[in-house]
């Protein structure tokens, strides 16, 4: 009997012991696969006929985003490109999208690149990663064009969202609202002779009321350095029942009253030349508190001619730090015990570190330009940066200092691995997976 033709015999279909369903394609119901990609393209397997479609390619592989993929998954791209439509914001800038800019920014502030350079030089050596993150490869010129020209309010607004995404997981744990105010001057070289000066430092100030619960800012401004801060608490949305709390910076009776209307609460302290008068003393049932003592707490109304600017009546302690040192505070707050009040602005501590780690941990110190504009969307960008790694730390819950938590995202930017798993060692070859067969049974090779 004639044997048939080699190139008949190379024709003739396989049996698999495991159907190609079973190795992650669907199949023609021949036991034929109908995936290229599925399986390596090894003789003696299956038959690959031409034909595959694309919806039936890789049911059966997982792709896995990096760590810079996965921190900006928060920002939902839709909602970001309506705001870059409602700004007209890539008019002059096609061939560098908004997002690309975004982008580009977000792995500065967490690389820690210094310069045009670096940053352009760090960024396409991963080029690999680009397409996952929907963006491309970078030209310091073109950045530096568009650090010039882009409006600062797609950054401002999109971190507005990030704010309000942290704020709504706070809310969900049941926590009083808590809103800490204050600002924080930022210094500027030389190079950006166009900065104001306060008569102590020439730059910028930035604005922040911080929630103390979500360890995240709510809402940021950036003005030059020579604005007071009471004229930016004045544009502060007041929510109600929520407790304010600022120092004596931000004194204006007039805010004071609108807070008190919108039936929140204000914990502060009054200038030196504030007149006040004794209405009545109020009993303390307990005075000690947590390194400081309350020595006086009574109501009081405004003595000066200006009563009429702040109508109502207000409460006023007096508190004895451990080191001796004695502050008054005034509230609208009836209802807390003095030590509760006086713990209140104690708290305003947590503020002051948030504004020392964003300039230590952050790149606001050295800016990739010395226009107004390159400078507030570098700000605005590192406080991005900062929205996405506390999501990050509560999505994945990651229990460890967000110090250490920085340190390992900007070692492990373009890694493929888990953020929740960050601080383990990566598996030793994670591409060959663990046989599903005894490796000892007998097995079918072609000679």
């Amino acid at each position: 009997m004639r044997s048939a033709p080699k190139a008949a015999q190379r024709e003739l279909p396989l049996t698999l012991a495991l159907s190609p369903h079973a190795q992650g394609c669907p199949g023609n119901g021949l036991g034929e696969s109908k995936c290229r990609r599925c399986m390596p393209r090894q003789t003696g397997i299956f038959r690959l006929p031409s034909g595959c479609r694309d919806s039936e390619r890789g049911r059966g592989m997982r792709f896995t985003s990096s760590i810079l993929g996965k921190l900006v998954e928060p920002i939902n791209r839709r909602g970001f490109q309506r705001i870059v439509d409602d700004h007209d914001a890539d008019a002059y800038d096609k061939a560098f999208r908004s997002w690309d800019h975004l982008m580009v920014l977000i792995y500065a502030q967490l690389s820690g690149a210094a310069s045009l350079r670096g940053l352009e030089a760090g960024w396409n050596a991963n080029s690999q990663h680009h397409y996952h993150l929907g963006s491309g490869r970078l030209r310091r010129s073109t950045l530096a064009d568009a650090n010039a020209r882009r409006p600062v309010a797609v950054f401002a607004e999109t971190f507005a969202r990030l704010a309000g995404q942290l704020d709504r997981q706070a809310r969900r744990d049941g926590r009083a609202m808590l809103r800490l105010i204050d600002s924080t001057p930022v210094p500027l070289g030389k190079l950006c002779g166009w900065a104001k000066s306060n008569g102590r430092i020439r730059g910028m100030k930035m604005h922040v009321v911080y929630d103390p619960d979500s360890d995240c800012p709510r809402l940021l401004d950036i003005t030059d350095a020579n604005v007071n801060d009471a004229q930016i608490g004045r544009t502060i949305a007041i929510e109600s029942g929520a407790t304010y709390v600022f120092d004596k910076g931000y004194c204006h009776y007039g805010w004071w009253t609108a807070i008190a209307e919108a039936k929140a609460v204000f914990v502060t302290r009054p200038k030196s030349n504030m007149a006040l008068k004794v209405i009545r003393k109020r009993r303390l049932k307990v005075a000690e508190g947590d390194g400081f003592t309350v020595i006086d707490d009574a109501t009081v109304r405004l003595a000066s001619k200006g009563d009429s600017k702040l109508p109502m009546p207000l409460r006023r302690l007096t508190v004895k730090r451990a080191d001796g040192d004695t502050i008054t505070l005034l509230t609208n707050d009836r209802k807390r015990s003095a030590v509760a009040i006086a713990a209140l602005y104690k708290g305003r501590w947590q503020i002051e570190l948030l504004f020392r780690w964003i300039k230590q941990h952050l790149k606001i110190r050295s800016f990739l330009g010395n226009n107004d504009n390159a400078v507030r969307l570098q700000l605005f960008a590192a406080m991005i940066a900062y929205a996405l790694l506390r999501i990050a730390a509560r999505l994945h819950r990651v229990a460890m200092p967000i110090l250490r938590f920085t340190d390992l995202v900007m070692h492990c930017l373009f890694e493929r691995r888990d953020i929740a798993a960050i601080e383990r060692p990566p598996p030793v070859n994670p591409s060959r997976s663990k046989p599903k067969t005894n490796p000892n049974q007998m097995a079918f090779v072609y000679g």
